[in-house]
């Protein structure tokens, strides 16, 4: 049936609650009700609302501080190494707001040592889980749930989809109703499509047959260390088996592809 065991191990992951015993792509269907049941933490009031900040904010265990006389060491986050001292006393788990970014809603979750960079736009409502990276010019267009130790890299842009730990895509990716599974990799300008040209909505292609999907926008699925090449793209509807490369310049058919398979021009 192509279910979420098929492609993810989810046993590290915080939101197994949005996959059910179904198709795996039932978890896109679940994502905004699932986000818009959570409790979100109230600390966006105590900075500004859709506009640059004018100064970096640190937040830990929800209190919001002014960077000023803190010391901020921009290590990589994604290691644990982003770390901020207060007269030379580290302050455990604390994230940072760069000035220059945009927060626009109060419906935003960061976790602990989550470094967002100048210039990163995120719209509510947003999940970021411990140790992520936002970077500079990263779009989140809302509903859009990034796991523990993830890039959201530069220009790239992020809509209503799901990183699982450890995902990353660095540099001109876009993104949309789509799924990362644990350690993918996406090269620099990777583009997974999620509307049909025809219109209507979009089938998936399994070895069984053509499976009713019920979705009109579903960009690609990519299973645990998945990689793409740069410049590569997925047709609406794409879903990759584990380990599966994407090789650069190459536009994936749709439909399902078995683990460990190596798609070229």
């Amino acid at each position: 049936m192509l279910t979420a065991a098929d492609f993810f191990d989810l046993a590290e992951f915080n939101h197994q609650a949005l996959f059910d015993q179904g198709p795996v792509w039932n978890a896109l269907k679940n994502l905004k009700a699932y986000m818009d049941a959570r409790t979100y933490p109230g600390w966006n009031a105590a900075i500004p609302q859709d506009q640059p900040l004018p100064e970096t904010f640190v937040i830990v265990d929800g209190e919001v501080l002014p960077a000023k006389g803190l010391t901020i060491s921009l290590g990589d986050a994604t290691k644990g190494k982003l770390t901020v001292t207060r007269d030379g006393q580290i302050l455990a788990g604390a994230s940072v707001l760069m000035a220059g970014a945009i927060v626009s809603g109060g419906r935003i979750i960061l976790g602990r040592g989550v470094f967002v960079e100048a210039g990163a736009l995120i719209k509510s409502p947003a999940i970021i889980d411990d140790c992520a990276e936002i970077r500079q010019g990263a779009y989140l267009r809302g509903y859009c749930l990034i796991g523990k130790r993830c890039v959201v890299g530069h220009v790239t842009e992020v809509k209503h989809s799901i990183f699982l730990n450890d995902a990353k895509a660095g540099h001109f990716a876009y993104l949309g109703d789509s799924i990362l599974g644990n350690q993918v990799n996406l090269g620099a300008g990777t583009k997974l499509a999620n509307l049909r040209f025809t219109g209507g909505e979009v089938p998936v292609k399994t070895p069984g047959g053509t499976v009713v999907s019920g979705l009109r926008k579903f960009g690609a699925i990519m299973a645990d260390h998945v990689q793409t090449g740069c410049n590569s793209v997925t047709n609406p509807g794409t879903l990759l088996g584990r380990r599966t490369m994407l090789l650069p310049n190459t536009t994936s058919p749709s439909g399902y592809h078995p683990p460990n398979s190596i798609i070229k021009p």
